[in-house]
């Protein structure tokens, strides 16, 4: 299975159900390389970075159904690695 490496980024605000959240970010939680949220009270926001090791249709999956949360912002962005370097890993 080929797998893509990715960060998404997530904008949490006020009214964001973070509930709905963390239940998407542990069902997906065998991808999950790491994450690291940051509130920030000034905006009333958190900002929260998810680096993920996945198949590209599961970071799709989950990033689609976190943007469906109100309140809740997300996007990928994916890792230019190349074939050769996911072969080096196995």
């Amino acid at each position: 299975m080929t797998t893509r490496v990715a960060i998404i980024s997530i904008v949490v605000e006020k009214s964001g159900d973070v509930e709905k959240l963390n239940r998407i970010l542990h069902e997906y939680g065998s991808y999950i390389i790491g994450r690291m949220g940051v509130p920030y009270a000034k905006r009333d926001v958190s900002l929260i970075s998810v680096a993920m090791d996945a198949p590209a249709d599961a970071i799709s999956a989950m990033t689609g159904k976190i943007g469906m949360i109100e309140g809740i912002t997300s996007k990928a962005l994916y890792a230019k690695l190349g074939e050769a370097d996911h072969a080096a890993l196995n």
